[in-house]
């Protein structure tokens, strides 16, 4: 699909209603199946429950529902005149960067090329960005399919163009036509939700059968900018039932670095020679809930999954440099078809800590989790 040169003007905050009902839809799943039922609010999140009996996100014609340009060509947008955009909403904003380098002392200062995504989080009361400015964070880092390849290959994401178009204010696309190699067309919307959270929804057609294992695996990171602590935090299983917070600690990088869920018990080939040590040296730790978050100067960083995207939570103490852990995530395409098109959704929430006991601090953030996530 061949970049389209559209050009509009939206109200901020416009969105189809379709879209908004598909995204619903898309999300739904059983809540006790995740052991959150008794933190679910079906106020806080409309067709939750009316929902939840439809957990699958294909139509009937065996794609999911059109979210972003790249499936829906009636979406309005323009394309930016400028590197990066700011969204902003309540009291979050964010920076989203095209694969340029943006030196902007007020918005982006020192911000290398390559590093797409969001390249600055701030929250009214935490000023701070919370990511390394040079590289930023949800990064679209690279594509594998378990083969030795040339760095560059497995980087195409962040070497390719990419094209930033804006939808409204409090939503944006990064659109990458088909890379070199891998052949994948891709879309990234990043929207700021009214509930104060980030959702981003990534979506993707391979144009070409260029993978060797029959599969596609795709790699996000988050750079996080000096905090306190480099571990994770998740739902674990407990050994003699129940579940437990597990810590989620990696000794170095590319060591016990993978954490998957309790019931993946997918196997990928991988060459010997394969060199994306984070993919597949996993750890000691299954979770039972598809969420984890981080902590950093009084802010609780959470990424949430939908569980029908059967995403892989990653870590690295070091990711961007010593002191600067990356929170990463893997997201699996098995047996792809060229010409289809797949998608991957999920949600940020970035919020204070509450003060007191750390572990009842988090008890509560768990329990903000259940009211915005499926």
């Amino acid at each position: 699909m061949a970049f389209l040169a559209m050009v509009a003007a939206v109200p901020a905050g416009a969105q189809s209603p379709a879209i908004a009902g598909d995204r619903d839809n898309a999300w739904g799943v059983s809540a006790k199946r995740y052991g959150l039922a008794e933190y679910f609010s079906v106020d806080a999140y409309p067709g939750l429950l009316a929902s939840a009996q439809n957990t699958a996100t294909e139509k009937a014609d065996g794609e999911p529902p059109a979210q972003t340009t790249l499936s829906d060509p009636s979406i309005k947008y323009t394309v930016s005149d400028k590197p990066y955009v700011v969204l902003k909403r309540g009291p979050i904003q964010i920076v989203v960067v095209d694969n340029s380098e943006v030196n902007d002392p007020v918005v982006l200062p020192v911000h290398k090329a390559g590093y797409n995504g969001i390249g600055s989080l701030t929250y009214e009361k935490q000023a701070r960005n919370l990511f390394k400015s040079n590289y930023g964070g949800l990064n679209f880092e690279y594509i594998f399919d378990g083969s030795a390849q040339a760095e560059d290959i497995f980087f195409e994401p962040r070497k390719a163009p990419m094209q930033l178009r804006v939808i409204n204010d409090t939503t944006a696309e990064l659109c990458q036509a088909a890379t070199p190699y891998w052949g994948v067309e891709s879309a990234t919307r990043y929207e700021l939700l009214e509930d104060g959270t980030i959702e981003m929804t990534f979506e993707c057609i391979p144009h070409r059968a260029t993978w060797k294992n029959d599969y596609l695996g795709f790699f996000w990171a988050s750079y996080i900018h000096r905090t306190e602590s480099l571990d994770i935090h998740f739902i674990g299983p407990k050994d003699g039932g129940g579940t437990e917070w597990v810590r989620g600690i990696t000794p170095a990088h590319g060591v016990k670095a993978t954490h998957r869920a309790v019931d993946d018990s997918r196997e990928f080939a991988a060459d010997p020679a394969f060199p994306l040590t984070l993919a597949f040296n996993f750890s000691d730790h299954r979770f039972t809930e598809p969420w984890y978050l981080g902590e950093a100067r009084g802010m609780a960083y959470v990424l949430m999954f939908r569980p029908q995207d059967q995403i892989r939570f990653t870590q690295s103490p070091k990711g961007g440099g010593s002191g600067n852990p990356a929170w990463d995530f893997q997201w699996f395409i098995s047996q792809p078809k060229v010409g289809q098109r797949y998608q991957m959704a999920m949600r940020v929430l970035y919020t204070p800590l509450p003060e007191g006991d750390p572990a009842a601090a988090r008890k509560q953030v768990r329990q903000e989790i259940g009211k915005i996530m499926p």
